[in-house]
């Protein structure tokens, strides 16, 4: 008689289709805020709630006032922050299989970033606080929000305290970027559309 013992697999849970489709709606909006580049000068804070990346967490800085520029950006933070610790959660290892074969991240760094997470998650959480990979890798660890809020807090404060800095202290060169952009939006939106639509179809027939 054999020894060997069965582990059913953990079934998904009920709420994980709708993580995705968290998912999604927050990479359609970031795509939406890369191809409209107006949305810097005529309405910078609709812009940080799209795409809380670095780059236009920056240009909208010098049009917004402190406290609703940051309020916004955490908001968007913590809703991407969220979203991927509940698909990795959900879906484990097979969630950290789709950011390198349908987003295009190598799975050499995603390697790299579960190492880090393994090895220091304390220190390395905060520090990518804005990495979807840490967070859905935060999610597949099974790590409590306990211990994840703090360092979201850490990581976020720090995070929009540096991007405030630069913004304030290279004002005139973000405004001379900005008034570059208004200047050529048309070629840029159209640039940004193919290579948005390039991108995906190219991570999407890789994925498959």
């Amino acid at each position: 008689m054999s020894d060997t013992v069965l582990v059913e697999p953990t079934p998904t849970p009920r709420s994980a289709p709708l993580w995705l489709a968290g998912f999604v709606a927050l990479v359609v909006c970031t795509n939406v805020a890369n191809i409209i580049t107006s949305l810097v000068e005529r309405h910078p804070l609709l812009l940080v709630g799209l795409s809380a990346r670095n780059r236009n967490i920056v240009l909208a800085a010098p049009s917004l006032p402190a406290w609703q520029w940051a309020i916004v950006g955490a908001l968007r933070l913590a809703a991407s922050a969220t979203v991927c610790h509940m698909i990795g959660r959900c879906y484990g290892d097979r969630a950290l299989r789709w950011f390198w074969r349908f987003l295009g991240m190598p799975a050499e760094q995603v390697a790299r970033f579960e190492q880090g997470v393994a090895r220091a998650e304390w220190a390395f959480v905060p520090f990518f606080v804005g990495s979807n990979i840490v967070w859905a890798l935060t999610g597949a660890a099974a790590t409590t929000w306990r211990r994840l809020v703090p360092m979201f807090v850490v990581g976020l404060a720090a995070r929009l305290a540096l991007l405030w800095w630069l913004a304030k202290t290279f004002e005139d060169e973000l405004r001379s970027v900005i008034d570059w952009l208004n200047r050529y939006q048309l070629w840029i939106v159209v640039g940004s559309l193919a290579l948005v639509v390039l991108g995906n179809v190219r991570n999407f027939r890789r994925g498959r």
